[in-house]
């Protein structure tokens, strides 16, 4: 049975005990064939106390709807594809690559920093992503052939076809590009997000669950233009995407620890809240040797919940899901 409590509401807080009464689901569904269902709310203190005491008066039921949660699983069978893009600070608070402090450090040997948490992540998200075709974009750096600065440059150099083959195909582009690259600045992050939020946007014509977008953010630290990206997260907010950003290196990362919104709402500079919690920061220097397990559950942890938020939020279905469902209907 499910126990219903009645309050009047105050705003300054302090709402005043009515009663209670308990019900069963199946009583509740009765609402459901267009009659009224009604239970006595009854204050226990009352009841006690005084001598004639019927009730607090009578709560009645007009409607009664059943509304279907579906789960990430429903819609990632129902065939929704999650497509990640990944974009790459190259700004010059990074260091020279041919310096070896630099977390672009070209080692002929080893990974530097960006392609150890390019790899360990990547890896993870790889799983999720169907074609596991990654579009891979740099941010903070002047490029061939002009030499102009861009925040949002496709790190093969093909601006109609940004997308690698695998993770391994974005570490290749990333090794291959880094030597053409004049590391440069500032950390400006809201044009990537507006590119992938463009894409996402064209998903919402279609009105069904195809394809949920996840920006995967590689950066060292202070992101310079702060309104215009709290501004960009605010309008994604409204799409089918999420971010995920991924500290690298020491920096003071404070300014992501707000756009995760963990500690509060974030809201645009004009006062817009989010309509839904995004961003997920993760400092790679704290996983640097946990398992891939520990930093698989920190960097995706809120993923499944984000997709099933806008899609529920919106009230779209899973796509096919007759035949999924229908297999799992089976009585053992």
């Amino acid at each position: 049975p499910h126990q219903c409590i009645v309050w009047d509401w105050d705003s300054n807080g302090k709402h005043d005990f009515i009663g209670e009464f308990s019900s069963t689901f199946k009583e509740m569904r009765g609402a459901m064939e267009g009659r009224q269902v009604q239970w006595e709310c009854i204050n226990p203190k009352y009841k006690v106390k005084k001598k004639n005491y019927k009730n607090s008066g009578i709560v009645i039921l007009n409607q009664c709807k059943i509304h279907k949660m579906h789960s990430f699983l429903d819609y990632i069978m129902g065939g929704c594809q999650i497509q990640f893009t990944v974009a790459i600070d190259f700004t010059a608070s990074n260091g020279d690559p041919r310096n070896s402090c630099s977390l672009h450090y070209i080692h002929p040997y080893q990974p530097n920093e960006y392609l150890k948490a390019l790899v360990a992540v990547g890896e993870i998200c790889q799983d999720y992503d169907s074609d596991k075709m990654f579009p891979a974009f740099g941010f903070g750096a002047r490029i061939p052939p002009e030499f102009k600065v861009s925040h949002d440059f496709a790190i093969n150099f093909n601006e109609d076809n940004p997308e690698c083959a695998g993770i391994q195909g974005v570490v290749e582009a990333y090794q291959n590009c880094l030597p053409k690259l004049q590391l440069y600045g500032p950390t400006n992050i809201a044009p990537i997000i507006q590119k992938v939020a463009n894409s996402a946007s064209e998903e919402t014509n279609t009105k069904e669950a195809s394809q949920y977008f996840i920006l995967l953010i590689l950066t060292d630290g202070v992101i310079t233009d702060m309104a215009d990206t709290r501004e960009a997260i605010v309008h994604a907010s409204h799409l089918p995407m999420s971010v995920i950003i991924v500290g690298v290196g020491n920096a003071d990362f404070s300014d992501m620890q707000m756009l995760d919104g963990d500690d509060g709402i974030l809201r645009s500079p004009k006062g817009e809240p989010v309509l839904r919690d995004i961003v997920q920061f993760v400092p790679f220097r704290n996983f640097k040797h946990a398992s891939p397990a520990a930093l698989a559950k920190s960097v995706l942890a809120e993923v499944p919940n984000q997709v099933v938020d806008y899609y529920n939020g919106k009230g779209i279905k899973p796509k096919c899901m007759s035949e999924y469902e229908s297999s799992r209907t089976v009585v053992p």
